[in-house]
């Protein structure tokens, strides 16, 4: 188990650190090394996550945002689907951040992802989030280069405020190999069922691969603080992936240690009849 820990502890980016992501081995299976028994564990691991976020829930006072971003086709919905479907409607919120809308785009660019933020008591999962705009907006110079170099900082201070107010924060950056990529877009394809998930604009980001890894790694530089962590979760493996995220969130809800609020009234005091 110690390797195990080991090797997730590494998937943690420290603040500071800089990272090369073609240095990382995006097939690597973290020490999951069974599937069948690795995808029987992470059922049991979304099983103890719900029971968590139930304590989370009547707690009510602190609140658990995730943080998922990736390539395309990297898994975030494979993730949701995998690691928080047992958790019940009421205490898990899942945002999807697509193309900002005229609204949005009339506020600064973290209005959205404020208002989408868990309340109290909530799980909130972010499918995308705010970090499109220092990635997207940088690759293709959707903003001027001098707003995107402030927002790093605005973001370390946006989510420093979350975490001070109640909110603790995860970051998993989904990370696959470009010949896995080609490998799931290929299958969207042949496989009709998954034609709607097919976006032809899809290749037009594949061509620039080699600029969205360097946007990332800024990201990852630049952004994973002591108080919200960046984690690079190697992602060629659907059942490693869920399984390593499924292992970080259940520690951190376990160290977080929600608690059934008591009550000022004795059950014996009562009779149902």
């Amino acid at each position: 188990m110690g390797s195990l820990q080991d090797a997730i502890k590494k998937l943690q980016i420290k603040p500071g650190d800089r990272i090369k992501l073609k240095e990382r081995d995006a097939h690597d299976k973290c020490g999951f090394d069974d599937q069948v028994r690795t995808e029987a564990e992470t059922a049991i691991m979304a099983q103890e996550i719900d029971q968590l976020q139930d304590r989370l829930y009547a707690e009510g006072t602190r609140s658990l945002l995730i943080v998922l971003q990736g390539m395309d086709t990297a898994g975030k919905d494979g993730t949701i689907r995998g690691v928080f479907n047992t958790a019940g409607p009421v205490g898990v919120s899942v945002t999807a951040f697509k193309q900002p809308t005229e609204n949005e785009l009339a506020h600064d660019f973290l209005w959205r992802a404020h208002a989408a933020c868990p309340r109290r008591g909530t799980v909130g999962i972010f499918n995308r989030s705010h970090y499109e705009d220092v990635l997207i907006a940088k690759v293709k110079s959707l903003a001027p280069k001098e707003a995107i170099e402030k927002r790093y900082d605005q973001v370390n201070d946006f989510e420093r405020m979350l975490m001070e107010n109640g909110t603790t924060i995860l970051k998993f950056m989904l990370h696959i190999s470009k010949k896995e990529q080609a490998e799931r877009l290929q299958e969207r394809l042949d496989n009709p069922k998954k034609h709607w998930k097919f976006n032809p604009g899809d290749l037009d980001d594949r061509k620039l691969w080699n600029e969205f890894e360097d946007a990332y790694e800024t990201m990852l530089h630049r952004c994973s603080t002591k108080w919200a962590p960046w984690h690079v979760i190697p992602g060629d493996h659907k059942w490693v992936r869920n399984a390593a995220i499924a292992s970080i969130v259940r520690a951190t809800l376990e160290d977080m240690n929600p608690r059934y609020p008591a009550v000022s009234w004795k059950p014996s005091d009562f009779k149902i009849v």
